[in-house]
C-alpha cells in the first residue's frame, strides 16, 4: 500500500512576511497613483487656463507638465516668446519708412463710424499693419515703426461740448492688443527727449473711456517737445474751433511721415520727420491738410491741399472726390 506524500507545510513566519511585502507594495502604489492623478489634473487645469487666457505667461512647471502629458512644446498659438536678454540690452531692429507696398484696402469692420461714408482708407501695404478700434477713434498701426499710420476721429459740436467737462488723466500705457515686438513701451520714451505726442488729442475726448484710451502709446509718436506744445497745439485748438462752427460731422485723420531711414528711440520707435492732420467737413465737402515738420522751429503756416497730401504720402484717407 502506497502512502500519499504529505505536502510540506508552509512556515507561518514566511507567509506573514510575504503578505506584508505585498501589502507594502500595494500601499506604495496607491499614493503614487494619487500623486499622478493630482499632477495630471493640475496640469490639465493649467493648460485649459492658458488656452483661454493666451496673454498669460506659462510657468516652467506647467510647461513641463504639459510636455509629460504629450502636449506639443509650443501648444499656445498666441503665446509671446520670452526675451533672451533684458529689454534695455536688446539691439533695436532696423526701421524702414512708413508703408510703401502695393495699395491695400483697410477694413475696420468694428468701427467704420470713424470714416466718411463708412469707407475705410486705402494705404500702401505692409506686412505689419494692424487695425485697432477704440471707443472714440480708430488706429491703423505700423509694427515696423511702432507708431500709427493714421488715427481717425469723427467729431461734432455736441461731442466737443461734452469733452470740455472731461478731466485729463495722463495715464500713459502700452497697448496690450499689439504684439510686444511691434508696440512702443513706456521705457522707450523715458529719457529720450521727445514728447509722447497724441495723434487723437485728449482734449477731443467726450467720455471718460475715450479720455483713458487716448493715452495708449499706440496713439503716440515721438514728437519734439517745443513743437508739441507750440505750433501743433495751436493746430489742434484751431481744428476744434472749426468743428464747433461746423454744421455736422467733421472727420480728422492724424499721423506721422518718415524719412527713408528715420531716427529711433528706445527699442526701435521711429521718430517722424513730419506730422499731418487731414480735416474733412462731411457737410460742405471741404478738406485741407496741416503739414508740419517735427521740429522746434516749426511755425503754424497755411495748409496744403488733400491732393498734394496724397501725392506726398500715397495715403488715400478720404473717399474719391473728398
Amino acid at each position: 500500500m502506497t502512502r500519499a506524500k504529505k505536502s510540506p507545510a508552509k512556515k507561518k513566519g514566511s507567509t506573514s512576511r510575504s503578505t506584508a511585502r505585498a501589502s507594502a507594495r500595494s500601499s506604495g502604489r496607491f499614493p503614487r497613483f494619487l500623486k499622478a492623478l493630482l499632477f495630471s489634473s493640475l496640469a490639465s487645469f493649467g493648460a485649459a487656463s492658458y488656452v483661454l487666457n493666451p496673454q498669460w505667461r506659462i510657468p516652467a512647471p506647467v510647461q513641463e507638465a504639459l510636455t509629460r502629458l504629450g502636449w506639443p512644446q509650443h501648444w499656445a498659438p498666441h503665446r509671446e516668446p520670452q526675451r533672451a536678454q533684458p529689454r534695455e540690452q536688446a539691439a533695436p531692429a532696423a526701421v524702414t519708412a512708413a508703408p510703401t507696398g502695393a495699395p491695400a484696402q483697410t477694413m475696420f469692420p468694428e468701427c467704420r463710424q470713424f470714416f466718411p461714408h463708412s469707407r475705410p482708407p486705402e494705404v500702401p501695404g505692409s506686412q505689419k499693419l494692424r487695425e485697432v478700434c477704440f471707443s472714440a477713434f480708430a488706429i491703423l498701426h505700423n509694427g515696423q515703426t511702432k507708431t500709427p499710420v493714421f488715427v481717425a476721429e469723427r467729431l461734432n459740436r455736441q461731442m466737443l461740448t461734452q469733452a470740455q467737462g472731461q478731466r485729463r488723466t495722463d495715464k500713459f500705457y502700452a497697448e496690450a492688443r499689439l504684439p510686444r515686438a511691434e508696440r512702443a513701451e513706456l521705457d522707450d520714451y523715458r529719457g529720450s527727449g521727445f514728447s509722447r505726442g497724441h495723434m487723437a488729442p485728449a482734449a477731443d475726448m467726450s467720455t471718460a473711456e475715450g479720455m483713458a484710451q487716448s493715452f495708449s502709446l499706440a496713439n503716440m509718436v515721438p514728437q519734439d517737445q517745443t513743437h508739441n506744445g507750440g505750433a501743433w497745439s495751436s493746430i489742434e485748438q484751431d481744428t476744434r474751433k472749426y468743428v464747433m462752427r461746423a454744421a455736422g460731422d467733421v472727420y480728422v485723420f492724424t499721423g506721422p511721415v518718415y524719412s527713408d531711414k528715420p531716427k529711433t528711440i528706445g527699442s526701435g520707435v521711429a521718430v517722424p520727420s513730419y506730422i499731418y492732420k487731414v480735416v474733412y467737413d462731411a457737410t460742405s465737402g471741404r478738406s485741407w491738410v496741416h503739414w508740419q515738420a517735427n521740429a522746434a522751429s516749426t511755425k503754424v503756416g497755411p495748409p496744403i491741399s488733400y491732393e498734394e497730401f496724397v501725392r506726398r504720402t500715397g495715403l488715400k484717407l478720404l473717399p474719391a472726390g473728398g
